[in-house]
């Protein structure tokens, strides 16, 4: 289906047809406020009228910084309608990070949400004079700034409003002139593994993919979401944005970070998309205070569990079960997964997504055990998400889907998958090299995922095809190392939230860990464990023992596996600092930057596979507040059981 608007249009649609129909919802002082499409409307013809007379020319960049705000949405929307291109970016980026998209895109505005974001810019408005305007959401703490350039979006509207009056219909003309292949916006790739790349997609391959995504899963104008993971992550972006223009659904932004399960409760959402480590967090919130429950509330959980894991899946899917097994699980349903999907906020979704990266198979199946239709699906930055996606009743905890509408998939001699789609970008910004590296002559993007198609259809990724490894020397020489999917599987554990594992060309598998702090915490107050912080919590010799057991519980499973047999972890060690993002141990998307990793902790690599006990170490910190520091610990290195592997017959 070809796609022949461009989002502004879209919304001129929406006003026009549904004029008071909610576009955009916003917790203020712990009240919603709603924005209906005619109002949104309004508000991006100001927007427009006041960006117009600042001077933005067809085909310029914008950047746009902050949480999601509904008049930061119209003011990407405003950029669109004169012909701009919105480049997002990410909101707790430090200002030096700022720096090269800034200079790559050559922007001359910057559209932000409050002081925090003001305040990155002219910190860095010296070696960037070319920015010289900025407008901000939020004027608190603003009032007494006197910087050349620096306005409220208040005044922005004030501008548009007397130029539209000046100028009328001016604003509706270039939102005509629009066209499906015009560029719509660009997003920098989180630079996992060196400078990030400005991804270009236009309004036909952004609306192409959202339109197949919402046709798939028959999503209408009545959909609610809940807005809450960073603006610049095109994920967020194809869900809040492009499927929103698309369907003309009801966007809930919530009130802070802090208070996005409150609002997730309230809102009810009934379209729901996080990456793996938000739905690992919500799990960790219930098993916390699964342990915080009376001794009652703890028996009927497991025993509500134990069926679920056992039938829930196949209720889900639409599979026959026995009539005692269903008449336990209304039980359940009624007293056990009723109320706990109640209480995270999702008791409303007909459809939940995960993507980002890859979910543990327990992770997955817990949701969909208690009634949450959890589905994974598969793209990129750079094929603007929709690739593969699962379908209802067939939502498999190993694989991500099967191509949707107009997609292709094939796979090259080394099992990379390429993709062929109408959502691929057009190009890397000023970077012809890295765009001839991903898209072929004849069309194909390389993904850099290793996987292969199973007997149904569905996709199945194994890692990424460089990430692949195989293990050298010892018991298990040649066997196939999966750094990904071992992770994935030792997140599962409510006390571990971060991993990374070690093994490729070596001869066995080792692991770093970060403990949930939280969790890990709560567990300790319960057996009356002092500690002060962080990395005294985490070298506690009861904590070894506990996270011990989770990867051992790990080897266990992966020794079922015979494939994957050899990647059990023999020796690990907690780590003495979480990982972080301005530390650059992971992207903005909290991916883990594994190569980075083991080059600043290469002592403590040398010190896993070299048998040593412990390992002093010293880590300099970066805080939020831009100063840096030196953490330093005695790491305990323990070794883990590992198990041998079963062997599948014939």
């Amino acid at each position: 289906m070809t796609v022949t608007t461009t989002f502004p249009q879209q919304l001129l649609r929406h006003a026009a047809d549904r004029p008071q129909a909610p576009a955009l919802r916003i917790k203020e002082f712990g009240i919603w406020q709603t924005t209906s499409w005619q109002a949104l409307a309004v508000m991006v013809r100001e927007m427009a009228g006041g960006l117009a007379e600042a001077g933005l020319q067809r085909g310029e960049h914008v950047v746009v910084i902050g949480e999601n705000r509904p008049r930061l949405y119209a003011a990407m929307l405003a950029t669109q309608a004169l012909g701009g291109i919105p480049v997002p970016l990410y909101q707790d980026a430090v200002a030096a990070e700022f720096v090269f998209p800034i200079q790559n895109a050559e922007v001359r505005f910057a559209i932000v949400e409050d002081q925090e974001q003001v305040d990155k810019l002219l910190e860095i408005r010296a070696e960037n004079p070319q920015v010289t305007r900025i407008w901000y959401d939020e004027p608190r703490g603003l009032r007494k700034y006197d910087e050349p350039g620096l306005a409220s979006l208040d005044a922005l509207q004030d501008v548009g409003r007397a130029w539209n009056t000046a100028h009328p219909g001016q604003v509706d003309a270039e939102i005509a002139k629009g066209q499906p292949a015009d560029v719509a916006a660009m997003f920098f790739t989180s630079g996992t593994t060196g400078k990030p790349k400005g991804v270009v997609h236009t309004h036909a391959t952004l609306a192409d993919r959202a339109a197949a995504g919402a046709r798939f899963d028959k999503l209408t104008a009545d959909e609610d979401i809940l807005a809450y993971l960073p603006p610049a992550w095109i994920g967020q972006n194809i869900f809040s944005y492009a499927q929103w223009l698309a369907c003309g659904y009801t966007v809930n932004c919530p009130e802070n970070a802090a208070t996005v399960m409150i609002d997730l409760k309230e809102v009810g959402p009934t379209y729901y998309f996080a990456p793996p480590r938000v739905f690992e967090g919500l799990l960790t919130s219930v098993m916390i205070r699964m342990e915080d429950a009376g001794a009652l509330k703890r028996w009927m959980f497991q025993k509500g569990m134990e069926l679920a894991r056992r039938v829930g899946p196949d209720i889900m899917d639409g599979k026959p079960v026995g009539g005692l097994d269903k008449l336990k699980y209304a039980l359940g349903n009624l007293f056990v997964y009723g109320p706990l999907r109640n209480t995270l906020g999702l008791s409303r979704v007909r459809v939940a997504y995960t993507a980002g990266e890859a979910i543990g198979p327990d992770l997955f199946t817990f949701y969909r055990s208690i009634g949450i239709n959890l589905k994974q699906l598969y793209g990129s930055t750079e094929t603007a998400v929709f690739v593969c996606l699962q379908p209802d009743h067939e939502a498999k905890a190993d694989t991500v889907g099967v191509p949707i509408e107009g997609v292709e998939i094939k796979l090259a001699d080394n099992g990379e998958i390429l993709v062929k789609s109408p959502g691929l970008l057009r190009e890397y910004y000023k970077n012809p090299e890295a765009t001839a590296e991903v898209l072929t002559n004849d069309g194909w993007y390389h993904t850099g995922d290793a996987g292969f198609l199973d007997a149904g259809g569905h996709l199945k990724i194994i890692d990424r095809a460089k990430d692949v490894g195989r293990l050298q020397g010892g018991p298990h020489d040649g066997a196939m190392f999966a750094p990904k999917y071992v992770e994935n599987k030792l997140k599962f554990f409510p006390f571990i939230k971060e991993a990374v594992a070690f093994g490729d060309r070596r001869e066995k598998a080792c692991a770093f860990i970060n403990i949930d702090v939280e969790a890990v915490g709560n567990w300790a107050e319960k057996r009356n464990l002092p500690y002060a912080g962080y990395t005294d919590l985490a070298q506690k010799p009861e904590v070894y023992t506990l996270i011990q057991e989770c990867v051992e519980k790990v080897n266990a499973d992966l020794a079922q596996d015979e494939k994957l047999a050899g990647s059990q972890v023999s020796r690990f060690l907690i780590l003495h600092k979480e990982l972080d993002a301005d530390d650059g141990e992971l992207t903005r998307t909290r991916k883990v930057r594994r190569g980075y990793i083991g080059e600043r902790y290469q002592v403590l690599v040398d010190a896993l596979y070299g048998g040593k006990a412990e390992q002093y170490v010293e880590t300099q910190v970066k805080f939020e507040d831009g100063r840096t520091g030196m953490v330093s610990a005695t790491l305990k290195i323990a070794d883990a059981k590992t198990f041998p592997a079963v062997k599948r017959a014939a």
